[in-house]
């Protein structure tokens, strides 16, 4: 018997029908049940090809062939493998196995007009938690008859035996002979008329496991999967769809030029997509909501991360999942060190496209266009195509970073490079145009979502974290984030949240216009920056909600990646000068000449000149909080010197939908770095919840030095008496008022004395840089032991001391009474 049903397997049969019908097979019999939707189908047993080799007489044939094969050896590889598919592409089905698949695809067909098959290899090492075999062999797509539908299977053995397989398995130790394939027939879904794509249960660049990322496009998902468009990518977070939020923290619009539809008869054909579709989103939130809710159903059923294929019937506008595998390569790491890439000068940018692996690599330009011209291709060069297939799969190990014109982070090309540890740049258009062959350039995806190609050879320094397990302190150990294209990867850091979350960073990465230039977008007079407003907010009519989302994004990765712990979000400021610098900036910015004590902070709120943009973070912050789920963000007021001004800016938020306490709990705090905050400190306590030590502008303030002057650069000192006591009072006065009170400058991270001295006064938290957090946090715990022994020594004598007295007491008493 060669056929198993869909409905009769289950995942411990990946030796009998491979990992790819196992798991659909697991799918279908146990979680269609539960209202996910799997076509059904059949599978060509792993002993069916074992029989088909046998009377075939082919496997001495097999071993003789790949006997002292150099895999390294490109042009001996594909003579290899050639040799191989042609050999089984010759031979014929065994006539019993022929009438099983035949009465089976009947079956499966019957009173179904139209009826179309996916014919797919499912080999029975693949798709293991510790390797991937995906990719490695062929699929192929509206097979129609059981003539054709023969030939699919005959030609899906065959890839057993492509050049990229044949290098995986030896790369990963496996016997070519030991490993057989099953063939799975699946009823297609019409997603050629609909769309399809890719669904990750984590973050493929960090590994970090709180979110779920889609990536759609229109048609047939085998261009997501080859790279072949830049398709659109949706990041949704885990706890918030578990509490019933609607989670979708990003949304990022694909070009989408093409699509893979039916041909007329058998097989596919490119299509382009119309421009109203390139301009809008294949998927209704409605739909990334199900299939995330579907993403999160399926790992928990396997218990590990998933790597899963869904598709659309654009007749029923129906979802189904289509193929589930584990998620191998992130979710396989020991993550003992972060490491950090980063450039020490940048150069000329010549190309930015989407980034993946957050490495830096540099070498020479090799552009290629076709496998065939790998012998071209020299170890350490770069990378330089319009896409990638498996086939590309023996030089991509080659390559010091890899660029490709199409594709996005679910690609060929994106999961083969995260997995080598290789940077990678995809979505690049123009790439094989502007770079030329020999040309020295640097490959930089370690500076967000944006990846550049920087001219010539720049230097770069890898940083190190380790990670080791802390025992928890009583002092909080927060971490500064200010990128939140980083927020995921640093996750992985022990700490208890986030104790500063600049908006500036959100503003100058994110959204890049001036609110006010939103706001005011029919009437603004700058045509330079309505071209570039017009460019980045592409699909928005309402240009105020492109800044809105974009901010809302910013914070949410952050506030998702450090879920539940408090995330503190500052809100902007930005002084003048600098909120000049944003697109369409210097028509709404008045020019100061100090602007570091000018308009900045808490003033711009309430003011009439800048409400209207204020309006536009409150919104921001209402949808992290109330659309998202994102209940840890406590907002935090800057700059504010009066506490009558710390009134207004709550009234003005309360106008705008956040109520301080309401109810959802919102937290407000102030930043404390001016003087009068500690010298007001219980009038200030009585309008916000919490205080965060600015030390940077407290210092400042304290002893009247701009900091950005080399002149009086000598002066400026945290260290300095006066500033701590201004410290040590307003931690007093916040406790008196039972009111937290943390820290988020510099001073702790640079100066451990300075952070003994905060621990020892009881600061609630101390905020870092993520680079100075563990051992900061091993420094606070020796600190905190150091301190409790000599308060417990100082209690000790106390107590002694209370009994003396007590006794000389009883003893006078007793004297007396005697008299």
């Amino acid at each position: 018997m060669y056929i198993k049903w869909f409905k009769d397997l289950n995942i411990k049969d990946i030796p009998l029908v491979g990992g790819k019908n196992a798991s659909l097979g697991e799918m279908y019999a146990k979680l269609t049940k539960k209202g996910i939707r799997v076509p059904n189908g059949f599978a060509i047993t792993a002993g069916g090809y074992r029989a088909f080799i046998k009377e075939n007489n082919l496997d001495k044939k097999i071993k003789q062939t790949l006997k002292g094969l150099n895999v390294k050896n490109v042009h001996a590889l594909s003579t290899a493998g050639e040799k191989i598919r042609e050999m089984i592409l010759s031979a014929e089905i065994p006539w019993a196995m022929n009438k099983e698949i035949r009465a089976a695809y009947r079956k499966l067909s019957a009173g179904k007009k139209h009826f179309a098959a996916a014919v797919r290899s499912s080999a029975t090492a693949e798709d293991l938690p510790n390797a991937s075999f995906a990719g490695q062999q062929e699929t192929y797509l509206n097979v129609r008859g059981e003539k054709e539908l023969i030939s699919a299977v005959r030609k899906c053995m065959a890839s057993l035996f492509t050049n990229r397989a044949i290098s995986y398995r030896e790369d990963k130790g496996f016997d070519h002979m030991a490993i057989a394939l099953s063939v799975g027939v699946q009823e297609m879904v019409r997603s050629d008329i609909g769309a399809s794509g890719v669904m990750f249960t984590l973050d493929t660049e960090s590994g970090f496991k709180g979110v779920v990322l889609i990536n759609a496009t229109y048609g047939l998902g085998e261009y997501v999967v080859k790279g072949r468009v830049v398709p659109d990518q949706f990041f949704i977070f885990k706890d918030g769809l578990k509490n019933n939020y609607k989670s979708i923290i990003s949304k990022r619009l694909g070009s989408k030029e093409v699509k893979l539809v039916y041909n007329d008869t058998q097989g596919t054909k490119q299509m382009p997509v119309n421009m109203s579709d390139r301009e809008k989103f294949c998927l209704d939130d409605n739909d990334v909501i199900k299939l995330a809710k579907w993403g999160v159903q399926i790992e928990e059923h396997y218990g590990h991360a998933m790597d899963i294929e869904w598709a659309k019937d654009g007749e029923t506008g129906k979802l189904f999942i289509v193929q589930a595998r584990s998620e191998t390569v992130k979710s396989q790491e020991r993550v003992n060190v972060i490491e950090t890439y980063r450039l020490k000068a940048r150069g000329k940018i010549l190309l930015e496209g989407i980034s993946v692996g957050q490495k830096i690599g540099a070498g020479k330009v090799r552009v290629i266009d076709s496998p065939k011209e790998m012998k071209n291709f020299k170890k350490g060069e770069v990378l330089v195509t319009r896409l990638t297939d498996p086939d590309w799969e023996p030089i991509m190990r080659l390559a010091s970073a890899i660029v490709t014109e199409q594709g996005g982070k679910t690609s060929h090309a994106a999961i083969v490079s995260r997995e080598l540890g290789t940077p990678c740049m995809v979505g690049t258009g123009g790439a094989r145009k502007v770079l030329k062959n020999g040309q020295p350039v640097t490959v930089s995806c370690a500076e967000g979502e944006t990846a550049f190609v920087y001219q010539g050879l720049l230097p770069f320094t890898v940083e190190k974290i380790e990670l080791k397990k802390l025992d928890k302190a009583r002092t909080k150990v927060m971490m500064n984030v200010g990128d939140p294209s980083s927020a995921f990867s640093l996750a992985g850091i022990p700490s208890d949240g986030v104790g500063l979350a600049r908006e500036e960073f959100i503003f100058t990465d994110f959204v890049k216009i001036h609110p006010l230039a939103l706001v005011n977008y029919p009437h603004l007079a700058d045509k330079e920056a309505k071209v570039k407003i017009d460019r980045l907010t592409a699909g928005y009519e309402d240009k105020k909600q492109y800044c809105v989302d974009r901010l809302a994004e910013g914070m949410a990765f952050i506030a998702a990646a450090f879920y539940p712990h408090d995330v503190i979000v500052r809100l902007s400021d930005f002084k003048t000068n600098e909120y000049a610098t944003l697109i369409g900036g210097a028509e709404f910015e008045p020019k100061e000449e100090n602007p570091m004590i000018g308009w900045r902070g808490a003033s711009r709120y309430y003011d009439p000149k800048y409400k209207a943009g204020f309006a536009l973070e409150c919104a921001a912050i209402k949808k992290v909080r109330e659309t998202w789920g994102l209940t840890n963000v406590i907002v935090m007021v800057p700059f504010c010197r009066t506490p009558e001004e710390g009134k207004k800016v709550i009234a003005v938020m309360k106008e705008f939908g956040l109520t301080r306490g309401g109810k959802d709990g919102l937290k407000v705090y102030v930043m404390c770095e001016i003087p009068s905050n500690v010298i007001l400190a219980k009038d200030f306590a009585r309008v916000f919840d919490g205080f965060s030590i600015g030390s940077n502008d407290l210092t400042q303030l304290t002893l009247g030095v701009d900091r950005d002057s080399a002149l009086v650069s000598h002066i400026y000192d945290e260290n300095n008496e006066a500033v701590k006591t201004l410290i040590r009072r307003v931690i007093k006065v916040a406790h008196n008022y039972k009111r937290k009170v943390g820290i988020c400058g510099q001073a702790p991270s640079d100066y451990p004395k300075f952070a003994e001295f905060l621990v020892r006064e009881g600061i609630d938290s101390i905020s870092l840089n993520p680079d100075t957090v563990l051992k900061t946090r091993q420094n606070i715990l020796a600190m905190e032991k150091k301190v409790g022994r000599r308060n417990s020594g100082f209690a000790r004598a106390s107590k002694i001391l209370a009994v003396l007295a007590l006794m000389f007491f009883a003893l006078a008493v007793g004297g007396y009474l005697l008299k």
